[in-house]
Order: structure tokens, then C-alpha cells, then sequence
């Protein structure tokens, strides 16, 4: 992790003007085109949640901005980011999981499989004080909803971006999959937030080689 130089960041003038709005976050939604990564999904007998997961930590870490955080008046960008997802437990209710992500898919995928047991049958609300190297992540496989918005903090700042998806569908010869991405507009703009979409899609794309 390294502090960014703000009298230095390019940003500086819209990090001060973004930070000190009453609601600084934004979200964007998007279908992506995940016809490969079900395929190979299936080819590989992989969970599907698995997969995505993977795809979407993937990305996150390839885009700087998804690893900018604010701290106090500082912002701080880490080297690496952590999911923290949601799983579903008795009686319809869900718990916070948080699990180390790794390059490695097959390792990623142990890790994401030995947290979620740890929980499944007590469940968490709440993350752990001060834990900013993470990616918030939630998925509504009961629905393909069009927009979605998340609970934050306003006091201190949370500035951890959220991503959510819903139940995929068919388009014609596709498979699409509503994905929402929730961020600070301090430290992430919309060419960023597009990068990521664009980053995912070339990542599904490649899913034979990276899963």
C-alpha cells in the first residue's frame, strides 16, 4: 500500500470537489456478455457464482482506481484487493464473507470455498473495522434488474466500491448479465467505471485461459 502524493495526483481538483459533496457516490449498470465463461463454466464443472466472482476480482485489480481509498484526508492506493461477498444462509437471510483473492483462480477458488463454509452457518453482518482492501461484492440471482443502489457510510468516508449482479438471460445467441458498479467519484470517474466493463467482457472472453 502507498499513500498518493495529492499535490501531485492529477485528480487533486476532483478529489476535493467530489469528497465534499452531501452523496458522492455514483452507479452505473450494464449488461455484460458472459456466454463464454458459462461455457467454460460448465466445461470445467465450476460454480458459475465462482466464476463470476473470480472475473470481477480480476478486473478490480487490474484497474488503479478500484484500489484508491480514502482515508482521513489521504488517499491511499492499495496493491492488491479482497472480495467481500455475500452468501446465503438458513431462513433467507444472508451473511458478509470475506475471502483473499489470489491470480491463481484454482487457489482463489479454495479460498472463496473454505470462507464461505466458515459462515454458512453463522452468519456475519458487518465487516471488520478499518478493512478498506476490499471490493464489496452481492449477487441477486433472482432477478435481472436494470439499476441498483447500496447502503454506505457518510461518516467517515466509505469509499469501497460495490459491484452486484443479477439472474442472467438470453439475447438471442447470448448470455447477459445485469452488473452494477457502485463508486466514489472522488477517486473513480465514468471512463474508469467503463474500462472495468470493457476489461470483464475481455476477461470472459479469455476465461479458457485464466480459470
Amino acid at each position: 500500500m502507498k499513500t498518493i502524493d495529492l499535490s501531485q495526483w492529477a485528480r487533486r481538483k476532483h478529489f476535493e470537489y467530489f469528497r465534499n459533496l452531501d452523496y458522492p457516490h455514483y452507479c452505473l449498470t450494464a449488461n455484460v456478455d458472459i456466454s463464454r465463461l458459462i461455457q467454460v463454466a460448465k466445461e470445467k464443472h465450476l460454480s458459475v457464482f465462482h466464476a463470476i466472482l473470480y472475473i470481477v476480482m480480476r478486473t478490480a485489480n487490474e484497474i488503479q482506481e478500484f484500489r484508491y481509498r480514502i482515508r482521513g484526508d489521504s488517499v491511499v492506493e492499495h496493491e492488491i484487493v479482497h472480495p467481500s461477498f455475500t452468501v446465503m444462509a438458513e431462513t433467507d437471510v444472508f451473511s458478509f464473507c470475506s475471502a483473499d483473492y489470489d491470480p491463481d483462480a484454482s487457489r482463489f477458488f479454495q479460498n472463496v470455498e473454505a470462507a464461505t463454509l466458515s459462515v454458512k452457518n453463522t452468519p456475519i453482518i458487518g465487516d471488520e473495522p478499518g478493512c478498506d482492501d476490499r471490493i464489496y461484492v452481492t449477487s441477486i440471482p433472482w432477478l435481472s434488474f436494470t439499476s441498483v443502489s447500496h447502503p454506505i457510510h457518510m461518516h467517515p468516508t466509505d469509499s469501497v466500491p460495490r459491484v452486484a449482479w443479477g439472474k442472467y438471460f438470453r439475447n438471442g445467441e447470448q448470455i447477459l448479465l445485469p452488473l452494477s458498479v457502485q463508486v466514489h467519484h472522488a477517486l473513480v470517474d465514468g471512463i474508469h467505471v467503463a474500462k472495468f466493463y470493457k476489461k470483464i467482457e475481455e476477461n470472459c472472453r479469455d476465461c479458457l485461459n485464466i480459470l
